[in-house]
């Protein structure tokens, strides 16, 4: 990928929201993943209030340069890349710090609901995940879907690298991507006593990871 479009590498420091210079590496750059590159780019974007371009994500049938730039980061994975970017702009929607997410899209989708209940004990987002994991195509409008619910319920995305990742091996049946997540949302909740579940952040983490912090 040309290096003109390629956003600065930031400090560990200044990721978690410290106020150091951006310290620009292209040997670190070069040496991320295409998924790891995308989500930088596009978590960059947000924390640098390129509020323009994120609306140009947002615009599904329209092929804008910044639709187009995210495409580029694997072009043998295009449309996963195109399509993920324009879900973390619908989840970014006015946000003015950055969300990472955690999780699968499977224990994302489980965040969602309220005080009835959320995931297995909300009916929309059971009915929502049995949609998304039945398909054979990628489920890019089930998957607005969710990503809209997350957002709407003040709830943490899925990990974006992750699930660039997973859409990329979707018709892999030894990857077994649909099935993952249907067991990530339906996993019962840790018993008093049991360790921290895998899909729970670590002390220290919010359950939002924004730069490693929360979203809003």
């Amino acid at each position: 990928m040309s290096t003109e479009t390629e956003p600065e590498v930031m400090t560990e420091a200044e990721a978690e929201g410290g106020s150091g210079a951006a310290i620009p590496s292209q040997h670190a750059w070069e040496e991320k993943e295409p998924s790891e590159r995308l989500t930088a780019w596009l978590t960059s974007l947000v924390r640098n209030r390129e509020y323009g371009q994120l609306a140009d994500l947002r615009r599904p049938r329209v092929r804008t340069n910044t639709r187009i730039r995210a495409g580029w980061f694997d072009p043998d994975r295009r449309e996963v890349f195109e399509e993920v970017a324009f879900l973390f702009a619908v989840y970014h929607r006015g946000a003015s710090r950055p969300s990472y997410g955690f999780g699968s899209l499977g224990s994302a989708t489980r965040r969602i609901g309220g005080g009835a209940g959320r995931g297995p004990g909300d009916p929309g987002a059971s009915r929502l995940i049995d949609r998304i994991v039945s398909s054979r195509r990628i489920p890019w409008r089930h998957l607005q879907h969710a990503v809209a619910r997350l957002r709407s319920c003040d709830q943490a995305p899925p990990d974006w690298t992750r699930l660039v990742d997973d859409l990329g091996r979707w018709n892999d049946r030894r990857a077994a991507v649909a099935d993952g997540w249907a067991v990530d949302f339906h996993e019962p909740p840790p018993r008093p006593g049991d360790s921290v579940g895998k899909n729970v952040p670590t002390a220290g983490k919010t359950a939002d990871t924004t730069e490693k912090g929360t979203t809003k």
